[in-house]
């Protein structure tokens, strides 16, 4: 994560089986979102191929490189800059063998249909035209959804996953309902769903989601997950997360 502004770019130690990412600190830094994702999908059968759309600097590719042992990971991003961040993180870690970035836009994917076991993504949460937007282009793409809208997002996940494959996504609970029915519009059926709160006594702020392909209707919610105790520390099951790695 990002910690000082007057530095443009440096590589951050991730605290987990000496993984490490290159990040600029002008654009936009991974954040506990990502780290939550990959915690996530730790149900993911290992040796298996997966695509992350949006892939940003790698962050949840890198992690999942070594969490499920994939046998092939190919991070998505639009952005050519940050791409390129990526390809370099990838070689700091010498994961060439397992992890690859493509350089394209979500919605003109080349990528081969119905190949891929998982799907992860960390899209924007934000419609376009709402919020706060930033004036650094890197933020508002990360941000918001200026290239593809979340069906759209949703529809070349689809296409990319074999029967029975599934999607894990990490966004904003105000959208649930959409993204259910998004979802569910491509055939890719909500399985398990954890809300993620700052705090014991505030409201979710995310929500973790995972939908299978042309699998039956049958939802999990599971228990929440908190992530500062009162007195601000982390709770021993975020403590736990960053840990384990190490």
């Amino acid at each position: 994560m990002c910690y000082t502004k007057d530095i443009m770019e440096r590589i951050d130690d991730l605290q987990y089986k000496g993984l490490k990412i290159i990040q600029n600190t002008d654009g936009f830094c991974f954040g506990v979102d990502s780290v939550l994702l990959t915690e996530f999908a730790k149900d993911m059968k290992k040796h298996s191929s997966i695509v992350d759309l949006g892939t940003g600097t790698g962050i949840i590719g890198i992690l999942l490189s070594k969490k499920v042992e994939a046998s092939k990971i190919i991070g998505v991003e639009v952005q050519k800059d940050v791409a390129q961040m990526a390809k370099r993180s990838i070689e700091l870690n010498n994961l060439q063998n397992v992890m690859s970035i493509v350089n394209e836009d979500v919605q003109n994917l080349s990528l081969e249909k119905n190949s891929f076991d998982y799907v992860v993504t960390n899209p924007p949460y934000k419609k376009k035209g709402t919020g706060i937007i930033n004036k650094e282009d890197k933020q508002i793409i990360s941000r918001h959804e200026t290239t593809v809208e979340l069906d759209g997002w949703i529809k070349v996940a689809s296409s990319l996953l074999k029967d029975n494959g599934a999607i894990y996504m990490v966004h904003r609970p105000e959208r649930l309902n959409e993204i259910i029915e998004i979802l569910r519009k491509y055939r890719l059926e909500p399985k398990r769903i954890r809300f993620v709160y700052p705090k014991i006594d505030k409201d979710a702020n995310l929500v973790l989601i995972k939908a299978v392909k042309y699998a039956n209707s049958f939802l999990k919610v599971e228990k929440p997950l908190i992530i500062y105790k009162n007195d601000g520390s982390y709770t021993d099951e975020i403590l736990k997360i960053y840990e384990e790695g190490k």
